[in-house]
């Protein structure tokens, strides 16, 4: 048996990497019974029978997981905002880096396309989250710029890009693998978002080495299965300051002597992200009832 990759699974076919040979798997009729399931990144053994066809016989275990998109084995996620056509949202961005952390997976951003508003103003955004420890990088996907940047990130690691639609995604893998030749959509006029180009989940293997996943975009996202209590553990600034606070399992939102209030009022931390962990913690509040 051989081991490879699942880069991509379609019409019940599952199209396994290995090497640089790939080769069209069907799957063992006892993982159906066993409702054992076969996604993007597992990692598989499988028996070739003849060309480019196999069967899967092992699924390895997998490292890491994503539900929405479904994908295994992701070591790191890029998430990409554009810093215009569509605005950043961030609130969706900070959501992300909780997904991404939830799932014991490495976050990184990427701001694109630069070049429609001032460097300082990009700079600003991106200072936000290089002082809280995270990988930034800002690009240019029509400018060609911080595009060696994005390539050091993704260098021989299994990564995923993560973000709304039309904030250029396809375009950056495009621009740094011309012979990708995705699909690319315009971002909408009237409301401001951009059409969805990516239908499924698939890796790409880039030459600089590595595998790079362009997922479909996302409007709305869920929380992972989390305690108010264990919310703050998602924000390094929070993290850093709830030493300050007096009362055990502080939520930092109404309770008296909080240390993390205190450095919110110094300017120690950023406004919009206190903003948006409290409007999370609302939701996980909300959440929590429903069960």
């Amino acid at each position: 048996m051989r081991q490879g990759t699942v880069i991509k699974a379609y019409s019940g076919f599952y199209y396994v990497r290995v090497g640089d040979t790939l080769f069209e798997c069907s799957l063992r009729g006892r993982f159906r019974k066993e409702k054992q399931n076969v996604i993007t990144g597992d990692r598989v053994k499988i028996n070739i029978l003849k060309d480019d066809k196999g069967v899967i016989e092992e699924i390895l275990p997998r490292d890491s997981q994503l539900i929405r998109p479904p994908i295994a084995n992701v070591e790191q996620v890029i998430i990409i905002m554009a810093v215009r056509d569509p605005n950043p949202d961030l609130k969706l961005l900070d959501r992300l880096l909780i997904l991404a952390q939830a799932a014991e997976i490495s976050p990184a951003l990427c701001f694109n396309k630069a070049e429609l508003v001032e460097r300082s103003q990009v700079e600003e955004m991106a200072h936000i989250y290089l002082s809280l420890g995270y990988p930034v990088v800002i690009t240019s996907a029509l400018e060609g710029w911080g595009l060696d940047d994005l390539r050091r990130l993704l260098l021989d690691k299994v990564s995923v890009f993560a973000g709304p639609s039309g904030v250029g995604k396809s375009s950056l893998l495009n621009a740094l693998q011309p012979g990708l030749a995705l699909k690319t959509g315009q971002v909408s006029d009237k409301i401001g978002r951009g059409k969805h180009t990516t239908r499924h989940v698939e890796l790409l293997p880039l030459e600089i080495g590595g595998l790079v996943a362009d997922t479909p975009g996302f409007s709305t996202l869920y929380l992972p299965e989390i305690t108010p209590e264990e919310l703050g553990t998602f924000f390094p600034e929070i993290q850093e300051y709830q030493g300050g606070c007096r009362f055990k399992g502080c939520l930092h939102h109404n309770e008296p002597q909080c240390g993390v209030k205190d450095a919110l009022e110094a300017g120690e931390i950023d406004n919009r992200r206190y903003q948006h962990y409290l409007e999370l913690l609302a939701e996980v509040k909300a959440k929590g009832r429903k069960y």
